[in-house]
């Protein structure tokens, strides 16, 4: 089976979309270049679950003013569950706090947008300097990050007040009739809850499970030396175990789709190539900003940069760490990563 998408166009606006009994599905705009993510709102008689929120920008919290008083009929949300800590999909967790509604994440999701909320910088850190000066960064990028306002968590995160309710592998939730088993995924965020239920075929996925495109798996400034690649493969492998063709996954972006057991083949397949790729490229001496071409085989620019260089981090880090390859620091402060032969 190959994937397919029973739906060919999303909601827009306040208008929702029901995918399943008691389930709308919304989408909400992002200002970058992946203009979107998915939003779900589970109704639970008295009141809803909503999970994940978009960013925090007045434009988002008036689409949800009108989403709450149209298709979620004035009912309170008395449950928000966040996938995880990224801003799209925790951005105005603090906002529905607010009014009274209670988050439920992972701790990690909440210890990391809590701690990043607070941490506002006007310049980038020395460590961040150091990384970008290390992975290779185009000396122009370079110049400009140095003497410019970094993005800050706290630019698309509403405050997080104190207080929310742990996630953890194998609980189980009530929401929308179903139960709904918790599963843990690594690499694309660190603790990532995927909403997989037991009662029927549905899985709310976050970024854990997409179609059409790989969540990014980056290295950042602040663990230089993570293996985030290693933490997405073993989770595609374990989800590769639960997943069924008649699986309906619903994500965080793009389209509600089946064939979830080919699409984390193709997810797997992927990125083996791409160190297979990377391996053969390394015969000489490269940084990490060199491997570009080899892994995106195409040109990268504007937005894009900063997270294809932390996806060429990733993808090195895991050489090094399955001993495929070297590295070394030149004086310049670039690492040079090379093929081990032989």
């Amino acid at each position: 089976m190959t994937i397919h998408y029973h739906w060919d166009t999303p909601p827009t606006g306040p208008d929702g979309i029901e995918v399943a009994p008691g389930i709308l599905w919304f989408r909400l705009a992002l200002p970058m270049a992946l203009d979107h993510v998915n939003v779900y709102a589970l109704d639970d008689g008295d009141g809803w679950t909503i999970i994940d929120t978009g960013f925090a920008s007045q434009k988002t919290r008036d689409l949800w003013t009108a989403i709450l008083t149209g298709p979620l009929a004035g009912k309170p949300v008395h449950r928000l569950i966040v996938t995880h800590y990224h801003p799209d999909h925790i951005g105005l967790a603090g906002w529905f706090q607010e009014q009274g509604t209670e988050l439920w994440t992972t701790r990690t999701s909440w210890l990391y947008a809590r701690m990043l909320t607070l941490d506002e910088q006007d310049r980038p850190s020395e460590q961040a300097l150091t990384f970008y000066r290390r992975a290779g960064m185009a000396k122009d990028i370079y110049e400009d990050r140095a003497a410019s306002r970094p993005f800050n968590f706290a630019d698309a995160v509403a405050p997080l007040p104190p207080g929310f309710r742990r996630l953890q592998q194998g609980d189980r939730v009530e929401a929308a009739g179903r139960t709904w088993r918790i599963e843990i995924g690594h690499g694309h965020a660190p603790e990532h809850a995927v909403l997989w239920s037991e009662t029927d075929n549905l899985i709310l996925a976050g970024d854990q499970l997409l179609p059409s495109i790989s969540p990014n798996i980056g290295v950042h400034p602040n663990e230089p030396e993570a293996d985030p690649l290693d933490e997405w493969l073993t989770s595609c492998r374990y989800f590769a175990t639960l997943a069924q063709d008649d699986h309906l996954v619903l994500g965080g972006h793009k389209l509600p789709f089946t064939g979830l057991p080919f699409r984390l083949k193709q997810l797997i397949d992927n990125h083996e190539n791409a160190l297979d790729r990377l391996a053969l490229f390394l015969e000489e001496p490269h940084s990490a900003a060199d491997c570009f071409p080899i892994l995106f085989k195409r040109e990268i620019k504007g937005g894009e940069y900063g997270l294809a260089l932390a996806e060429a981090v990733a993808h090195l880090n895991h050489l090094l760490a399955t001993g495929r390859v070297t590295r070394t620091l030149t004086g310049d402060e670039t690492w040079l990563w090379q093929r081990i032969t032989g």
